[in-house]
């Protein structure tokens, strides 16, 4: 995959405070924020969320148009949320709200971009041991993070190859020639992911 259409949130080795961190604390963060964000819907909270996101992913080596890119792929959504939020809550909660989904969202690629994945992973299934007893099959659900993490690249750059076909054809401000192919397109890489899974007997039970 190429820099140009690379998820910014993509894994890149370093030596950052954060990389040094240890995954479990970089999630318990992300969930701490999380909570804050949902609990305390104003607009103080929601730039102190973006600030705080914007910080940890310049730390974790995101350049500025690797975020400039990240806010892209989001601002049709944001865009449209922040004029709901304007017409049914006001101004104040228009801001709190993409204001603090953005933090969050920038602060999760922060914490993809500074961790591996088998790191994650890990840190997912020793969490989750002590559920065992309940049932819970903590290499399933690391299988379900993993497969979420391999995906966002794959969306990430069908996004892109969906943007650039469009612009070829001169439709690039068109919503349908834009959401119609990335939707196929990734019907279609879950479809094959699915078959894989279930030629492996990972489905079985």
């Amino acid at each position: 995959m190429s820099a140009a259409t690379q998820a910014p949130g993509t894994y890149r080795p370093g030596s950052s405070a954060l990389h040094r961190l240890r995954p479990g604390a970089k999630l318990l963060g992300l969930f701490i924020l999380g909570i804050v964000v949902v609990a305390f819907r104003d607009w103080i909270t929601g730039l102190a969320a973006l600030a705080l996101g914007l910080t940890a992913a310049l730390v974790a080596g995101l350049r500025a148009n690797e975020l400039l890119r990240l806010c892209r792929a989001f601002a049709l959504v944001g865009l449209l949320l922040f004029a709901f939020q304007w017409w049914s809550q006001g101004v104040a909660q228009a801001v709190a709200v993409l204001a603090g989904i953005f933090g969050l969202i920038l602060a999760a690629s922060a914490v993809t971009a500074s961790t591996a994945v088998t790191d994650m992973l890990d840190t997912v299934v020793w969490l989750l041991t002590p559920f065992r007893r309940l049932g819970v099959s903590p290499e399933r659900v690391s299988l379900t993070f993993s497969l979420a993490f391999r995906s966002l690249p794959v969306a990430y750059q069908i996004a892109a190859e969906t943007r650039e076909a469009a612009k070829a054809r001169g439709l690039d401000r068109n919503p349908r020639a834009l959401l119609i192919p990335f939707v196929l397109r990734m019907i279609m890489h879950a479809k094959h992911t699915g078959a894989a899974l279930h030629a492996r007997g990972i489905d079985d039970d």
